[in-house]
């Protein structure tokens, strides 16, 4: 296995896994360097990637400019040849998967056989969907109004910024550039800081693809700087972002000064619910997955919500199946979890940790870093019945840190399960499918999986209730943001011919 790290082998130019990166930003369908630079080291083990460029509102408004340059002879083209080029790209990202989940691998600490079998291929599905949704789907049947037709279109709209988190890099960013592209808007990519790799590989596969230059442009940099110009720019059509509630404030209040329209995908802090009658072992697997990517998930049910009677039961169980989880190196494969991805996030997740056992919280697994392995790895921590109203509880951590809770009622746990501000996503377990149906009715989120976890179709909508977001993603949904909806009405009269 390749244990190889980064290192630089000319200006600006870095080797991560064997593969080339180039650590400029890409622009108008060229490498454009900034006068200054970030480091970016790997979550695995603290090692050097190298010094990526840091962008400032000068590649801001070069990436603007770009985008607004493209945009009328890539609206031109139409949805079927955008389709072809977008099919095109799909392709080279099947080719190059091995490379993309090495690459997302030492950039983010989540698993690579993960990043082979299924958030790879992702990528290209999210590509294809969205090209072949703009060619065969995205239509509305005309109808009549007194004699009148209306005729539905969605017409590209201008430059999308796009601003994604490091969680899941290049799968989240192509939820967004996959429809953006395919309704014929230009992008300009803003990735996370702190996994900007698999970005700046994927704008070389876009070149590959033969997408015009200025079509799909990557700065790279920190939110206050660069990204801060780009939602401020008064040329933008769009902003898509994905993160935390507090930045996406910032956003908005940019956006408001020129109306520009936002889509939020943002935090969580969903339920668990398992019902008096569900199944034990299926509640205990559907919870102990909630530890995925070390719980770096913006949709896990942080919060298990257990009918009093079981509790105990599936509490013993839980505890049973969670202490089996192998966490290491992610590039094993028998590992399950791995490290958070950065000092800065381990020290907070720590730090909710810290706060609640200081407060007298139950803690009866986990709790601290795994002392067997240096670095960013937290062990996989169980909080009993803590304070309802503690922010371990309230505050969407965004760690392996899960809390069980119970409840006597399906009343009780439907006020427990809606009891935050936010409202991504809710798991209800239950044996009865009428009970299940009328609890469900009342859960406040955006999606809620029954007796599952983490089937997401692009067909559906995918989005937040409360302040876990604005707007929907997925199918139709992502065309009425990323385009402008035009009805023509058509009168019967006037007509020569």
């Amino acid at each position: 296995m390749n244990r190889a790290k980064g290192k630089e082998i000319g200006l600006n130019t870095i080797e991560v896994v064997g593969t080339k990166i180039d650590t400029r930003h890409y622009i108008g369908g060229q490498r454009v360097e900034s006068a200054e630079a970030f480091t970016n080291t790997s979550p695995i083990d603290g090692s050097f990637l190298g010094d990526i460029c840091r962008g400032t509102q000068k590649e801001a408004d070069l990436a603007v400019a770009a985008a607004k340059a493209a945009f009328p002879a890539w609206a031109a083209l139409g949805p079927k040849g955008r389709g072809v080029l977008l099919l095109r790209l799909a392709e080279l990202v099947e080719e190059n998967i091995e490379t993309l989940a090495q690459l997302e691998t030492m950039d983010n600490g989540s698993l690579l056989r993960s990043h082979r079998r299924g958030v790879m291929p992702r990528v290209a599905m999210n590509i294809r969907f969205f090209a072949e949704w703009a060619i065969n789907e995205l239509q509305h049947p005309d109808f009549e109004t007194r004699g009148h037709t209306n005729k539905i279109s969605w017409d590209p709209s201008g430059v999308a910024v796009l601003i994604t988190p490091w969680n899941a890099p290049l799968m989240l960013a192509t939820w967004k550039i996959g429809p953006a592209l395919a309704a014929g808007d230009t992008v300009i990519l803003k990735p996370a800081e702190w996994t900007p790799l698999s970005a700046s590989f994927f704008a070389d596969l876009t070149k590959q693809a033969g997408i015009p230059d200025g079509v799909f442009n990557v700065v790279q940099g920190f939110g206050k700087e660069i990204g801060a110009a780009l939602v401020a720019h008064p040329d933008i059509a769009r902003i898509s972002f994905t993160g935390s509630v507090p930045t996406a404030k910032v956003i908005a209040r940019s956006a408001a000064d020129n109306l520009t329209p936002v889509s939020f995908e943002l935090g969580g802090k969903s339920p668990c619910v398992v019902l008096e009658d569900a199944d034990i072992d299926l509640a205990v697997e559907l919870a102990v997955e909630q530890y995925d990517n070390a719980g770096q998930v913006c949709l896990s049910g942080t919060r298990i919500l257990v009918h009093e009677n079981i509790a105990d039961a599936f509490a013993l169980k839980f505890k049973e199946k969670a202490l089996q989880i192998i966490q290491g190196d992610p590039r094993d494969e028998a590992t399950q979890i791995g490290p958070q991805i950065h000092q800065v996030h381990f020290d907070r997740v720590k730090g909710f940790v810290d706060r609640a056992k200081e407060s007298g919280a139950n803690i009866i697994m986990g709790g601290e870093p795994n002392s067997d392995l240096c670095g960013l790895y937290f062990r996989p921590t169980l909080v009993m019945n803590p304070d309802p109203t503690s922010e371990i509880v309230t505050s969407e951590v965004f760690g392996p840190v899960l809390c069980l809770q119970t409840f006597k009622t399906d009343e009780e746990a439907i006020a427990m399960a809606n009891s935050t501000e936010f409202g991504l996503a809710a798991i209800l377990v239950s044996g009865n499918k009428e009970r299940a149906e009328r609890v469900a009715k009342q859960l406040v989120a955006g999606t809620i999986w029954v007796n599952c976890f983490f089937v997401r179709d692009l067909r559906a909508p995918f989005g937040g209730s409360k302040k876990s977001g604005i707007g929907r993603e997925g199918g139709n949904w992502s065309f009425d943001f990323y385009a402008d909806v035009k009805n023509t009405v058509v009168s019967p009269n006037g007509w020569k011919e």
